[in-house]
């Protein structure tokens, strides 16, 4: 498991590690790690050209220090100081010992541009709310350089709680971070500026609480969740679930869904809906019933919405079932807010932004820019799991802890239909027993991993997202 921690809660780690070790060690080991990441994407450092963009806080000491340390292996640095009466003086001096030099802001134009590698110390996990002017103009070169830019432990301008960008930011190839992952390296659009993180360690392990403020699943974590049958396993215990999805209109939708929740390991499908027809020339193993979700039989978790059109009573019949219930599309359009708080049994809603924002009451770039407060916003408001999907899934729980981020979608899922799929998949988790927290991040990984796997650099549609879960679930559980 990938874990993520606020500000607050590294601050307090380090100021209790800070106590028990000698003065500075953790900017010495943070400088340490930072050094070698830099050599490695660096190739050759002796002969190379390294810029510092430094700021005033801890992180500029940290660009400073391992400025110094790349000048005694014969790097030629140079130091921007956007703030020079307020630089880190051991630093600063360490630098200067070393053979560093430093550059007035406004003259390091060519110094930055020309550059093989550039350092963005400006600002730390505490910056808020974008760069100041001088800052966002050597942001600005140092996306025009012809060098790699790194980010020491988060590219300055993006904020490291919320993965909020509220204006200039630093665009990083490279992003090294320290003692532990914060949420805006996971967790768009931040995400999108942090380029590959690299996590260094400086010891703050035994000091971290155990629950953290987000998390992403790997391999392993999505092989112990995945519901694998026994010997003595039936369709029921595998899992039945209902799909009430399709119209007229989008009878695909209905196939989609059904395709996903088969190739999700559903011991049973039953069908409900007006699309029967299509639903069961493809896969003639489903359960068609003709009475409506409450005479359809029975089913262990229901999924409700997908191209479902205007059928608000279908969906008022869903929600009023005692077994988790999935609600994506039309039907987190249709349902009643009231009706899903006041279910007992697990609810997973499963909105994209759009959707999100409709739901909420805002305009959808306004969730775009804050995912991680919208999912919050939504399952606290709804009492339901919520996974907003988009660039970066998240899923959060009704209940708080940890907001669990995917790291395996790709932009080939942006086609029509995918949704569908990824619902369908999701339902046929939680009529197996999986939680709706788990069965929406789980879901969410496989359905990521599908899609890479079906792409493979060229475009696909949803059928073969659907079709690509199978291999997806094999390689993890590989």
């Amino acid at each position: 498991m990938r874990t993520a921690y606020s500000v607050e809660t590294v601050r307090a780690a380090e100021r209790r590690l800070m106590a028990r070790v000698p003065e500075g060690a953790l900017m010495q080991r943070a400088a340490a790690g930072l050094a070698v990441a830099c050599a490695q994407l660096l190739g050759r450092v002796y002969g190379s050209r390294v810029v510092l963009l430094v700021g005033s806080g801890d992180n500029g000491g940290d660009a400073l220090y391992t400025g110094a340390r790349l000048a005694r292996r014969g790097a030629a640095v140079a130091a921007v100081l956007l703030a020079p009466e307020r630089t880190h003086p051991g630093g600063l001096a360490a630098l200067l010992r070393a053979g560093g030099r430093t550059v007035a802001a406004g003259d390091a134009e060519e110094t930055v541009l020309r550059a093989d590698l550039v350092v963005d110390g400006i600002l730390g996990i505490g910056g808020r709310g974008g760069l100041r002017p001088d800052a966002a103009r050597l942001a600005a070169l140092a996306g025009d350089s012809r060098g790699v830019v790194v980010a020491v432990d988060l590219p300055s301008g993006v904020e490291a709680d919320s993965g909020e960008v509220r204006g200039a930011a630093v665009r990083a190839d490279v992003t090294v971070t320290f003692g532990a992952h914060k949420p805006g390296l996971l967790i768009d659009p931040a995400r999108e500026y942090a380029g590959a993180v690299r996590l260094v360690d400086i010891g703050l392990g035994g000091e971290l609480p155990d629950e953290a403020e987000s998390e992403a699943l790997q391999h392993a974590d999505v092989a112990r969740l995945l519901p694998v049958p026994g010997a003595e396993s039936d369709k029921y215990r595998r899992g039945v679930v209902g799909i009430a999805a399709g119209s007229g209109r989008y009878p695909g939708a209905a196939v989609l869904a059904v395709a996903g929740a088969l190739r999700g390991g559903a011991g049973a499908v039953r069908y409900v809906g007006p699309a029967s027809d299509a639903v069961i020339a493809r896969f003639p193993e489903v359960l068609v019933s003709e009475g409506g979700p409450l005479k359809a039989g029975r089913v262990q978790a229901w999924v409700v919405g997908p191209g479902g059109g205007d059928d608000a009573s279908t969906v008022a019949d869903v929600v009023t079932a005692d077994v988790p219930v999935l609600i994506d599309a039309d039907g987190l359009r249709l349902v009643d807010p009231g009706a899903v708080r006041g279910r007992r049994a697990p609810t997973l809603m499963t909105p994209h932004a759009g959707e999100a924002a409709a739901l909420l009451g805002v305009p959808r770039g306004e969730v775009e820019g804050a995912r991680l407060e919208s999912v919050r916003e939504l399952a606290g408001r709804y009492g339901a799991t919520v996974l907003l999907k988009g660039s970066t899934t998240l899923v959060a729980d009704s209940g708080g802890g940890a907001v669990r981020v995917n790291s395996t979608g790709t932009g080939w899922l942006a086609t029509a239909g995918s949704g569908d799929v990824l619902s369908g998949l999701c339902g046929s988790l939680l009529a197996a027993g999986v939680s709706a927290f788990d069965a929406g991040s789980v879901g969410a990984y496989l359905h990521g991993l599908a899609g890479r796997l079906a792409a493979d650099g060229a475009p696909v549609g949803a059928h073969d997202v659907a079709e690509a879960v199978r291999v997806a679930w094999r390689d993890v559980r590989d």
